[in-house]
């Protein structure tokens, strides 16, 4: 697999600068090119680079007086992987910038294809690295309030109603419109209970069809139907001991409602096909976006399992009823991205926040991270502007300081479309592609790589 980055290269001698800039470029990195040891200094505080690639024989500074001078003054998860070029009488120097946190060094002279090896171990290297300090970044705000942000009176209220219903063992029922976060509630009520050690399971019964969905939650045994060569364990037995979350629970059919109601009751569940029942021990987490107390008064929903399931009811209020948490989400979903991307940012504009705080947010906390993450990916700079989140959006709302921020109904097939005909305009080459959309070219990667545009 062959990994693409930003390259920060640094040799006062044009000549090789060029010559190893094109060579680069060639292979598909983003290159910007320096032959002055004190622009490359402002450059690595302006942005951020995968590679910094530095002769040390120069004659404004040393590239081992660079590397030292960027080393005391970065923290190290926010450096790029440092590489230095010297020549055979200054190998102590490059031995000094491993020391010093440089990851290897190229002898001059040296082959090309040395060079692009080099350069994608340290790529290499640099992914690794993002992707372990996003994990733990993940891991470490599961307690911080189990990873929902917000601090609004509303959201209080829902943090602390499922701290008390996680002591207890009780069926919970979590309403809320989509992309409200009601898994997360879920996770923060099976973390803080006793059965935190054993499994959450989570299912979409709206994602499974509904012929298959009686044997994903019960199990079958072999025989059982057609292709039932293997005898298969159900959800509910998998989390025997744990939680079990059953996501859209509005869309389940009449018939699978009957078989709920009964394993709520019994607490004890018949894999299809078997003649005897497993006894369980599971608390059920339940999610909806419908009123299920209109489709009890429809008949579309048993009126038994829905208090069954409604023992300890919890409501997400939608982000557009709770806008005192959309600075803190954004700035959370903007550190977010920005340490999975390897992008550096200052702040984002004013203007820029006033119009989110507006916006209506009819996807909730799920849209608004959406937005975010293009906006991270397409800001040159680091500051995130009205452009950068208005950028391959849909038709504007128009809230004050933020054009064309809502999305279309399939958004997707809109950004999809705008990249395609791009290339096809600029003639397949993706820098002119990228310059017709008025994007940087990290950010054509991105979305060539989201809708493997590019084989």
């Amino acid at each position: 697999m062959t990994h693409r980055g930003s390259i920060l290269l640094v040799d006062d001698e044009e000549k090789i600068l060029k010559a190893l800039g094109r060579a680069l470029r060639d292979a598909g990195h983003l290159v910007v090119e320096t032959a002055s040891p004190r622009q490359a200094q402002r450059l690595l505080g302006e942005r951020t680079f995968d590679v910094l690639l530095v002769d040390n024989m120069m004659p404004e500074l040393s590239g081992l007086d660079l590397i030292r001078e960027f080393v005391a003054s970065t923290p190290e998860g926010e450096r790029p992987q440092i590489l230095m070029m010297t020549a055979h009488a200054t190998v102590e120097s490059a031995l000094e910038a491993m020391k010093l946190g440089a990851l290897d060094y190229l002898q001059k002279p040296f082959e090309i294809d040395e060079l692009l090896v080099v350069v994608r171990r340290a790529l290499e290297h640099q992914r690794l690295r993002t992707d372990y300090r996003y994990l733990v970044n993940e891991r470490d705000e599961q307690f911080d309030h189990y990873g929902i942000v917000g601090r609004s009176r509303a959201m209080e209220e829902v943090i602390k109603r499922a701290e008390l219903v996680a002591e207890t063992k009780s069926t919970v029922l979590i309403t809320g419109e989509t992309g409200t976060g009601k898994e997360l509630v879920a996770r923060a009520i099976h973390d803080r209970s006793a059965q935190r050690d054993m499994p959450l399971i989570k299912v979409n019964c709206a994602a499974i069809p509904e012929t298959l969905l009686e044997s994903e939650l019960f199990g079958h045994v072999r025989g059982a139907f057609t292709g039932a060569t293997t005898t298969k364990k159900g959800k509910f037995a998998l989390a025997d001991g744990g939680s079990i979350f059953l996501d859209e629970i509005g869309t389940m059919s009449p018939t699978l409602q009957s078989k709920l109601l009964r394993v709520l009751q019994e607490r004890e569940v018949e894999p299809l096909g078997s003649e005897r029942t497993e006894k369980i021990d599971v608390r059920v987490i339940a999610a909806t976006n419908r009123d299920l107390r209109q489709m009890v008064a429809d008949g579309k929903f048993q009126e038994d399992l829905f208090y069954r399931l409604n023992v300890i009811p919890i409501e997400i209020p939608p982000l557009r009823e709770r806008r005192d948490d959309i600075p803190a989400l954004v700035e959370h979903f903007v550190k977010k991205h920005a340490q999975r991307t390897g992008r550096r940012f200052d702040k984002m504009d004013d203007s820029v926040l006033a119009g989110l705080q507006q916006y209506d947010w009819p996807g909730n906390v799920r849209e608004l991270e959406n937005t975010i993450e293009r906006a991270v990916v397409l800001s040159p700079g680091p500051v995130i502007t009205a452009r950068a989140v208005s950028v391959l959006g849909g038709p504007a709302q128009q809230p004050a300081g933020l054009p064309s921020l809502k999305l279309r109904q399939n958004i997707e097939w809109v950004e999809r479309e705008t990249i395609r005909r791009a290339l096809e305009n600029a003639g397949g080459v993706k820098k002119d592609a990228a310059e017709l959309m008025g994007i940087s070219q990290r950010a054509l990667s991105y979305y060539l790589a989201k809708y493997r545009l590019e084989s």
